[in-house]
């Protein structure tokens, strides 16, 4: 039997509310308190979710603790923008994973 990994979303009410609807687990954050922030992460890593969603502004506050998953297989850590919009980090990031991945930037020619 397959099984799903378990989904995350970590960032401010505003922004993660919306993804309880669709059956996602969500736990509120505040940019403001990393040390709050990076707990939730940690703590989601260790109950195994396979998935987590970031959002861009608390990820600017934690962003060692992103780099440390960043070297491991799971959790995938994926950056969102936020309600207040992207700051670019996100896409930032894609970008680079895709130039290690394939050797060059393809997403600049779209």
């Amino acid at each position: 039997m397959i099984t799903m990994p378990k989904i995350g979303v970590v960032g401010d009410k505003d922004s993660v509310l919306a993804f309880k609807a669709f059956g996602l687990s969500v736990f509120p954050a505040v940019a403001s308190d990393s040390e709050a922030s990076r707990k939730i992460v940690d703590k989601l890593a260790r109950e195994d979710y396979g998935i987590i969603f970031v959002t861009e502004q608390i990820a600017e506050t934690i962003t060692e603790t992103i780099d440390r998953y960043d070297r491991c297989v799971l959790p995938a850590i994926i950056l969102i923008p936020g309600s207040t919009g992207s700051l670019g980090i996100g896409l930032a990031r894609i970008r680079r994973n895709v130039e290690k991945a394939v050797g060059m930037n393809i997403l600049d020619s779209f």
